[in-house]
């Protein structure tokens, strides 16, 4: 299948959306994930797994996306598609609703429970609508529907392909309605997801302080990581053993791994 895109794409582009059982990108599973790649020749590829989270879904969750845990009881696990999964995202950049604080993270969460360690979505290259709307529009996506395209989503709102599918129109009229934007991914990445040098991790949970790795949210901001390792602060250890099992991306987890292994980061790691 062709499309007409607005975006120069030097490698593929995935835009995708996710249901799942809760908000947790560590503690919570899957449901159903739809996904578009865009090809650089020109061609488009859809694809939609249901999958079986194999824990219940709550009523909240039910209550949002419509899907029961009986619609799921004969669907495939995650980890029994993980490979198919994997290879459609593979050599792809990310796009989507939102996706970066939750959609991209829950997925990267379930490649890892199944060994698959090289998605890495803070290496990929992140369009998401949501940021362009809400610098210029702040709304949802069913309201950037209207806004940008005059369409409705209904009664699909919060099905996976319909979000989906509802995303990529709306980057579409984003690309229509603001000319001055970026038309290739790597740009747009740049203007909406800033990189700052000094993070350790996308995120700037670690980040470099007069060439010391030290802590930069909660409590313990300013604390250097080193300090955290010696002893020199006395529940040190135990705050790095909490940063590897809490709700962190990987890449912020991975610090707290490797200083517990007795690996410090070094300048110009990948973030």
């Amino acid at each position: 299948m062709k499309y007409d895109f607005p975006i120069v794409l030097n490698r593929p582009l995935v835009v995708f959306d996710i249901e799942s059982t809760g908000i947790s990108p560590r503690a919570d599973r899957i449901i159903e994930l739809a996904a578009i790649r865009l090809n650089p020749d020109g061609s488009r590829d859809e694809r939609e797994w249901l999958l079986n989270p194999q824990m219940k879904i709550p009523i909240e969750a039910v209550a949002i996306h419509g899907i029961t845990d009986e619609e799921v009881a004969d669907c495939p696990t995650f980890a029994e598609v993980a490979t198919e999964i994997f290879m459609f995202f593979e050599g792809c950049d990310l796009a989507g609703f939102s996706a970066g604080y939750f959609d991209a993270q829950i997925l990267n969460e379930e490649f890892l429970r199944c060994d698959i360690r090289n998605f890495h979505p803070e290496g990929r290259a992140l369009v998401d609508a949501q940021k362009i709307y809400h610098k210029r529009e702040p709304r949802d996506l069913t309201a950037a529907l209207k806004f940008y395209c005059n369409k409705d989503l209904g009664e699909a709102a919060h099905g996976a392909m319909a979000d989906t599918r509802a995303t990529l129109e709306v980057l579409i009229g984003q690309f229509e309605r603001y000319p001055d934007l970026p038309r290739d991914v790597p740009a747009l990445d740049e203007m909406f997801n800033p990189r700052d040098p000094l993070n350790v991790d996308r995120m700037g949970r670690w980040r470099w302080v007069d060439g010391e790795v030290c802590v930069n949210f909660g409590k313990k901001k300013g604390v250097k990581l080193r300090e955290l390792v010696d002893g020199t602060i006395s529940d040190g250890k135990s705050f790095l053993k909490w940063m590897t099992k809490s709700d962190f991306p990987e890449d912020t987890r991975v610090v707290a791994e490797d200083a517990l292994r007795g690996f410090l980061p070094t300048r110009g790691a990948r973030k």
